[in-house]
């Protein structure tokens, strides 16, 4: 991709011009699950007031959406243990088959490719209007931590979303730098949270299916 973004040099920029404020700024957190949340909350409770935005209808199936989001409220407990921040969590109603409907056509894309972008984009805008409707300085998303997410589309689809909400700054972010994905793996590792086998849609869990049964035969 041509003229690359060091969103993580951004995200440094937005926290130096922060400042030292009497209070922390608030911050919504979207959250996909534990293991990718552990080192984005590491870089930001020192600096905002976290919430977290769970809104992951994407994920297949329901039993796998409830085992990601107890995951995460585990990890949530030990953060207040170790390090005494309060991490709230807002959940979003389950349903996979309404937000289907814009991925279906895409449904043979490979991963990380058009029907991921739509994902990205409906889940951050969802995140995106509830933190301007209620009060939250910044928005972002864990998503950047991923080394199989594209950290310059998220962010482009973050900055495309600050121009719709006007009470709400986007926080720029690549957390998987600068060691960001070893020390979260680390993390996930001392809390011994779940790690999935597949992203999380329909149709990514069926081709993981299709893999396990390959190589079982």
């Amino acid at each position: 991709m041509a003229n690359r973004v060091n969103y993580y040099n951004k995200s440094l920029e937005i926290i130096k011009n922060i400042g030292d404020l009497p209070q922390k700024p608030k911050l919504l957190l979207h959250a996909c699950c534990g293991p990718c949340s552990c080192f984005p909350l590491t870089f930001l409770c020192p600096i905002f007031d976290v919430t977290i935005y769970f809104n992951n209808s994407n994920i297949y199936p329901e039993s796998e959406y409830n085992r990601r989001l107890e995951e995460l409220k585990k990890l949530l407990g030990y953060y207040k243990r170790d390090y005494g921040f309060d991490v709230k969590i807002i959940e979003r109603k389950y349903d996979n088959d309404s937000f289907n409907i814009d991925l279906e056509p895409y449904k043979d894309l490979p991963e990380g490719q058009e029907r991921c972008f739509i994902c990205f984009e409906k889940r951050m805008d969802d995140a995106f209007k509830y933190a301007d409707e209620h009060g939250f300085d910044y928005f972002t998303t864990v998503m950047t931590i991923s080394r199989q997410k594209n950290s310059q589309k998220l962010n482009e689809i973050g900055e495309k979303l600050s121009s719709k909400y006007k009470n709400t700054k986007y926080f720029y972010s690549d957390f998987k730098k600068k060691d960001g994905a070893l020390l979260g793996i680390q993390l996930k590792n001392k809390y011994d949270l779940y790690q999935q086998l597949y992203c999380g849609c329909k149709y990514t869990y069926e081709k993981m299916q299709r893999k396990l049964e390959n190589e079982s035969n």
